[in-house]
Parts: structure tokens; sequence; C-alpha cells
């Protein structure tokens, strides 16, 4: 194993108050994004925006690594220079996803399990030779009435400690992402109770492959109420269901936690990781940190749609999403100020 890649890589994913930026979206919903914006849904569209993304001036300052997408590690930007190698002159460790999505998991109803564990060596070695220096597989686990199942969380356990173990094996940090969804009327302990499951389970099986800790990201949902939710909760409740569940489930030995964003909006996610870092700084063994998606690049997308004219002006809401949630890894995020800061000058 290449131990000593593996844990410098991650020391680097969470150093200097950093976070991961996700642009790893698959074609379908970029396209879905898009034709929301009455953006063309092309190949030279979806490289023109992710351009965008990675030449945003001083991104490198708040972004520690971006995952990218099949599609854009083998792209080039406007430049001619390939999408791995930009990030990394931008100070920025290149990643991409490897999972091939979640589909209907045989025998549980409204459940799924994560494919993509077939031919996975051969693709890790052919990203390790594009330059990528960690990957990501996401796992999804549903809250309802009956579900999720044990048979779910653990199918999904397996794949992805496989994943990891695998990941490893090739010189790639490994980011676990087990999801449990915020869809749904859940209270925020029910979140807790699945995702205190899910967690030792995903932590069982990755002892089990023999996965180095230290050589691993975990990407996880904040606890929280579902989305239907009469009760949505404060941030300082979440904060605390959050930190406890963690606690209990993530051994000391990983190095850092990247919360996702999972559907919350830009300030939502950075007020609620910020709460966590404010309660809990120096009470935690892991860097906390972020992995977001539409919570960092949802403002610049309504902004840029597609033309060149608003590239300056998304970049500039681009990186201060970013610096947000840079801010919030301190404790030092001001939701007041913030809504005035992010409007385009």
């Amino acid at each position: 194993m290449h131990t000593q890649r593996l844990v410098d890589t991650v020391k680097a994913l969470v150093a200097g108050d950093r976070g991961l930026l996700a642009m790893d979206e698959s074609t379908p919903t970029c396209d879905r994004r898009f034709a929301k914006l009455g953006i063309p849904q092309t190949p030279d569209m979806r490289r023109a925006y992710r351009d965008m993304i990675v030449t945003t001036p001083r991104l490198g300052d708040c972004i520690s690594g971006a995952i990218l997408y099949d599609e854009t590690i083998r792209q080039e930007t406007k430049a001619g220079v390939p999408f791995a190698q930009a990030l990394e002159k931008a100070n920025i460790i290149p990643g991409v996803k490897v999972d091939a999505g979640a589909k209907p998991l045989a025998g549980h109803p409204d459940e799924q399990v994560t494919e993509g564990l077939d031919g996975l060596r051969d693709r890790l070695a052919e990203y390790a030779g594009m330059g990528a220096r960690f990957a990501k597989w996401r796992a999804v686990i549903t809250i309802g009435a009956e579900i999720p199942s044990r048979g779910c969380i653990e199918a999904n356990a397996h794949a992805l400690a496989r994943y990891a173990a695998l990941c490893q094996e090739a010189g790639i940090v490994p980011i676990v992402e087990p999801e449990v969804l915020m869809d749904g009327e859940h209270t925020l302990e029910r979140c807790r109770a699945v995702t205190e499951e899910t967690l030792h389970t995903v932590f069982d099986e990755l002892h089990t492959q023999g996965v180095l800790l230290e050589g691993m990201l975990l990407k996880p949902n904040m606890v929280l109420p579902g989305l239907a939710a009469a009760d949505q909760s404060n941030a300082d409740d979440i904060a605390s269901a959050t930190i406890g569940c963690f606690l209990r489930t993530v051994p000391a030995a990983v190095p850092g936690i990247a919360f996702l964003s999972g559907g919350q909006s830009s300030e939502l996610a950075s007020i609620r990781l910020n709460a966590m870092n404010l309660a809990f700084k120096g009470r935690m063994p892991w860097a906390l940190a972020f992995s977001f998606a539409r919570a960092i690049q949802q403002p610049a997308l309504e902004i840029w749609r597609g033309q060149a004219v608003n590239v300056v002006a998304a970049q500039k809401a681009l990186f201060h999403r970013a610096d947000c949630n840079r801010a919030a890894r301190r404790g030092e995020y001001d939701a007041a100020a913030d809504a005035p800061a992010a409007a385009p000058h």
C-alpha cells in the first residue's frame, strides 16, 4: 500500500481551513440544471461551465481539492490544459467520481445500491495516469416508514469498503460518502439514529476490508430533519446531533470529515457548518470541512447562464461562497453580512 502518499494527500486536503468542491455532477444532472436556466445541454457548454469554475482567481485559497466527472477529467480548458493539470496549477488537488450511480436494490423496494465495482481497478489506474489523486463513491440511504433495511445499509457499506480498498491499492485516497437523504418528514432524532447505524456499519466493513483509516476521508450528511418535517431544528441543535453522532461512530484515526450539502441552500450549509466548528472547536479528533456542490456552485451558475460576458461576475460569486465555507471551518462565518457580499459587483 502507498501509505505515505495516501496520508500526505489527505493532510493536504484538510489543511489550511480549506475544503472540497464537488463538480462531478453526472451529464444528466448537469443537463437538468442547465435546462432550468435555458443553457444549451452540450459537451462544449459543460466544458465551458467547468472551465469557468476551474479558472476562478484565487480559488485555491479556499478549495483544496476538486472532484471531477469522467467527462471533465478527459477534457481541456479553453487554454488547452487538461482540467487535472489546471487544478494542480491552481494549488487544488484533482479527484474523480468513480461510481456508476445508485440502482434499485433487488428484493428491497424503494431502496438503492451503488454500482461500479466491475472494472474499477483498471479505471483507477487510468484516472491515476490522468492526475487524479483521490476518488469519490456515493451511497444513498433513504429514510421511510419501513426503511432503510439492514440489507440496504450492509450492501452499500460493503461496496464502499471494497471501493476504498481498491483506491488505496492504486495510491488514490478514497472519499467514502454514505449519504442519508434529506427527503421526507422524518425528525432530527430519526436521522441521527439512521446515520449512526449507517456509519457503524460502514466503518465495520472498512475494517474488514483492511482500509487504512489515516488514508481516507469521510463525506457524510449532516444530521438533519427531513425537508418536509414540521420542525426544521436550529443550527445549534443540528450541530449537537451531528457531532454527537460522529463522536460515537467515526474513529479518531480518520483525518477529516467533509460534509456534503445534500440540497441545503448555500447559506444554510455554511451556517450549520459554522455552528459545528464554533461549538465543538478543540473537542473533535478530526478536521471538520466541506465537500459542497450546489451550495458553492448554484449562485455562480445562475449568474453565468452560459454567457461569456457573465464569467467574471459568476467567478466572484463562486469564490465568495467558497470563502464563506472557509470562514465556517474557522467558526467565523457571519450570515448577516453574507447576502450583500454575495451580490456581483
